[in-house]
């Protein structure tokens, strides 16, 4: 009796054992399918986080972290994702896509190599074309260990679709270190320079512009010297010279110069949501025009100056133009102490009378509320805790001093916050939280 029992319970045994091992290789198959394109993991719930000391507008209570957080990350306002890049093993690496608002994972695309060394992370952007949204990754490298030849260097880009993670994959042959940038409607590759590449997302159609192509407006001396491409439009290049721009087969700056400016003056600063900021000198002879010069924000479909501000000329030229940031449905932006509200068409300088005490804003939410820093050096600055912490209502101009402690969100969507940290074993974090009710 002891001897059939035993023997029933050592089948049992191996009859479980069996479909332990029955699940686990359809669970194995059902991975490797999922390499090769856009998966859908199991949906889980965010973890709880930690409550960082933030502006009173957001709730930790709710948030969710990534960790370690990849150097960049992506939005795509419309399809409601954030997207990051996670280091699959020594060489290969994936994007990943979560809800911003519940912290729940979305689709994840499959695991793919760098042409960058294993240690360095490949590049993330987004990229909206006609209402349709894309996320970017790119590197830059040979495709063969043994390449010598510049020719033999390549820009690969995958580029998702962020509704669904489709996958497509680019590879433009360049010659030296590039510059790849999406504040327009298509990815430009170009090197800092006059030569570059435009690539469209939804097709993969990539053209080579030569520099002796830009089309150069008559007249325009300054045009011809320092030539860079420095972003796509939907009616074609932006391209600048020393000073002056244009829009290749569109408009040019001094057509489109703001009132009581000198025309020959304008110089592009940056771009973001179908919009180009711009500085300019006031005419000669006109009131402060040794001390003061203009901002203004142009829309680049037509070029016109749709708001600008007056601010005063720093004793020292920064280094970098402000860069343009937009709140996540398009109706403020923020560049550093300029703010801009596309609604009410109005358009603020933030510093004292006599130039001192600048602001400098890091990100604008969609209620126009701004964030930023006093006495900083930068946005980087601002955000690593560098002056005092402020927040501006851009409906009114209003702005206030916040606690000292607060630590400034880099970053907005719909529907959260967007905090990076870094923890004290020194790994990196990308912290949400969602706005209060």
């Amino acid at each position: 009796m002891r001897q059939r029992v035993v023997r029933g319970v050592l089948v049992g045994g191996v009859i479980v054992l069996a479909l332990i091992l029955l699940l686990a290789t359809c669970g194995a198959k059902r991975d490797t399918k999922g390499a090769e394109g856009p998966r859908k993991p199991v949906v889980s719930s965010p973890v709880r986080v930690t409550q960082l000391t933030v502006p009173s507008t957001f709730d930790t209570t709710r948030g969710w972290d990534i960790a370690p957080a990849s150097p960049d990350y992506a939005v795509a306002g419309a399809a409601g994702r954030i997207a990051y890049l996670e280091r699959v093993n020594g060489l290969q690496f994936r994007l990943r896509t979560l809800d911003p608002g519940t912290g729940e994972h979305d689709w994840d695309g499959p695991p793919w190599r760098s042409l960058f060394s294993p240690d360095r992370f490949p590049r993330l952007l987004s990229v909206t074309q006609a209402e349709r949204e894309f996320f970017v990754t790119w590197s830059y490298g040979r495709l063969e260990t043994d390449a010598l030849t510049p020719s033999d260097f390549i820009v690969s880009l995958d580029v998702y679709d962020a509704a669904d993670g489709s996958r497509r994959r680019v590879e433009v042959p360049w010659p030296d270190a590039p510059i790849v940038t999406a504040t327009g409607p298509s990815i430009l590759i170009s090197d800092g320079k006059a030569a570059s590449a435009v690539v469209d997302p939804a097709t993969g159609d990539v053209v080579q512009v030569a520099p002796a192509s830009l089309g150069y407006p008559k007249g325009c001396a300054q045009c011809r010297k320092l030539t860079e491409v420095r972003g796509t439009t939907g009616q074609g290049l932006l391209v600048s010279g020393a000073r002056e721009f244009w829009v290749r087969g569109g408009w040019f700056s001094r057509k489109v110069a703001p009132k009581d400016t000198d025309p020959a003056s304008g110089v592009p600063a940056s771009m973001a949501h179908g919009y180009l900021l711009a500085k300019w000198q006031k005419k000669k002879g006109a009131k402060d025009a040794g001390t003061h010069e203009i901002w203004a924000l142009h829309d680049t479909a037509t070029g016109a100056a749709v708001a600008q501000a007056q601010c005063r000329k720093p004793a020292i030229a920064p280094g970098d133009d402000p860069r343009l940031i937009a709140s996540p449905v398009g109706h403020y932006l923020v560049a550093g102490r300029l703010a801009f509200d596309l609604v009410a068409k109005t358009a603020y300088c933030f510093e004292e009378p006599d130039g001192t005490k600048p602001l400098t804003l890091t990100t604008v939410t969609d209620d126009g509320t701004a964030y930023g820093a006093t006495d900083a050096r930068s946005p980087a600055d601002a955000l690593a805790g560098g002056g005092t912490p402020v927040t501006v209502d851009l409906t009114t101009g209003t702005p206030a001093i916040l606690p000292s402690n607060i630590r400034l969100p880099g970053g907005e969507t719909t529907a959260a916050g967007l905090f990076r940290w870094t923890d004290e074993k020194d790994i990196p974090h990308l912290t949400g939280y969602p706005h209060r009710d």
